[in-house]
């Protein structure tokens, strides 16, 4: 009877099984919330990159000249606050330093024979053109950064358990609509057509054309 009873009686971890698997759980929630010296090298990440080649899905035909492209940097300072909540137990603050750029460009795509003019020597050609239009603004992740981002309470215990922590889509987004922005409050697209000018000018003189003008229209 005793030795069934034995049997029937649930296994229990030892004491020293469940001070170990706490330490360790005290340790590791120490180096995710609090830097401790020491603590990266026992909780350390190995990265290891086990990507696939890339597939290619589409090819598109490139119709236009970029006669320009800027550089800009802006500083994203995003916070989300909670309603009823203070920002000590949910919400979240970045700064985020981001640098991208913009092409301006001007589409080849739809000319036809009636945007070109020639005269019978071949020595004036007239060309009218589309304005320069911007392109969709990038932002280069090599060189962009977070100065520091500040989360309460409760988002840092959701990023224990989300499949992506720290979620920065919302400052990319933001940062490429600022840089946008700044793109068309500057003179791009004018800077675009005068170099679309002046590499046409060239090309058709180097063919013989002794005069040469562009016209840009909507």
């Amino acid at each position: 009877m005793e030795a069934d009873a034995k049997e029937r009686a649930p296994r229990r971890w030892p004491a020293v099984a469940v001070v170990l698997v706490v330490l360790s759980l005290i340790l590791f929630l120490l180096g995710r919330f609090v830097h401790v010296p020491g603590l990266d090298d026992v909780f350390g990440v190995d990265t290891h990159d086990r990507s696939g080649p890339a597939v290619l899905k589409s090819i598109q035909d490139m119709h236009r000249y970029e006669g320009a492209a800027g550089n800009y940097q802006v500083v994203v300072d995003l916070e989300k606050d909670a309603r009823l909540l203070p920002d000590s137990i949910r919400g979240t603050r970045t700064l985020f330093v981001a640098t991208g750029s913009v092409a301006a460009y001007v589409d080849f795509g739809g000319i036809g024979q009636d945007s070109v003019t020639v005269d019978e020597k071949r020595t004036t050609a007239t060309l009218r053109l589309p304005h320069a239009r911007l392109a969709e603004p990038s932002v280069d992740p090599k060189r962009s950064y977070t100065v520091s981002k500040q989360r309460g309470l409760v988002d840092r215990l959701g990023d224990l358990f989300s499949d992506n922590p720290a979620d920065e889509r919302a400052v990319h987004v933001l940062a490429a609509d600022r840089i946008g922005d700044a793109a068309k409050e500057s003179d791009l697209t004018l800077r675009a057509e005068k170099n679309t000018t002046s590499m046409l000018q060239g090309l058709l003189r180097a063919l013989g054309f002794e005069r040469v003008t562009v016209t840009y229209a909507r």
